[in-house]
């Protein structure tokens, strides 16, 4: 499903990331640990395609296409997702309405979701203004959920969740990287922590 082959990335000129090579199969969830700093979150990026992070080397591959150069909504429409690290607030645009573009065409019970979260009174505020850190990551997976990605780039899910919901997140997670009615896992993931 995803494959990087000596993938090399630079931040305004600085190398961060050199000869990265990763397979991940349809289903699988990879977790990758290391410590702040070492290029978890530039990784992320870099498949995500954000401009800001340059592959000067290697190639990017989702379901054997060569997406090294595809925009970031282009990913987006193959099925890559991403719960970001820290999230940008969206002045002038609700969580509900978010939602919705996430949702796009595809029978999702929207508002369940959201109650599985506890984020129900969170539809009608702007996406993620005031929002606490668990309150962020909620919103984050709860886009994913309602996405439903063939492959989700998680950044640090459990970084400013109280005890209280995190089992909501792991519950969340759990779900978005679903089995189907045989039992196979469908969805992949990439978590970085």
């Amino acid at each position: 499903m995803l494959k990087l082959e000596n993938l090399t990335v630079e931040i305004d000129g600085k190398e961060i990331l050199k000869n990265i090579n990763l397979e991940l199969k349809k289903g699988e969830t990879h977790t990758l640990f290391g410590p702040n700093g070492s290029g978890k979150t530039t990784l992320l990026m870099a498949i995500m395609g954000f401009g800001a992070y340059k592959v000067k080397k290697g190639k990017i591959y989702f379901n054997r296409e060569d997406i090294t150069n595809l925009a970031v909504c282009e990913r987006a429409k193959k099925g890559i997702g991403i719960m970001f690290q820290r999230p940008p607030t969206i002045s002038g645009l609700k969580m509900g309405d978010l939602l919705n573009l996430c949702k796009g065409n595809k029978d999702v019970e929207t508002n369940a979701l959201a109650g599985e979260l506890n984020m129900k009174n969170f539809l009608n505020r702007d996406v993620n203004a005031g929002f606490s850190g668990g309150e962020i990551k909620r919103s984050e997976i709860l886009q994913l959920l309602v996405q439903n990605p063939a492959l989700s780039l998680i950044d640090e899910p459990e970084s400013g969740v109280d005890l209280e919901n995190i089992s909501l997140v792991g519950n969340a997670i759990s779900k978005l990287l679903q089995k189907d009615v045989h039992k196979n896992r469908t969805n992949a993931g990439l978590i970085i922590t």
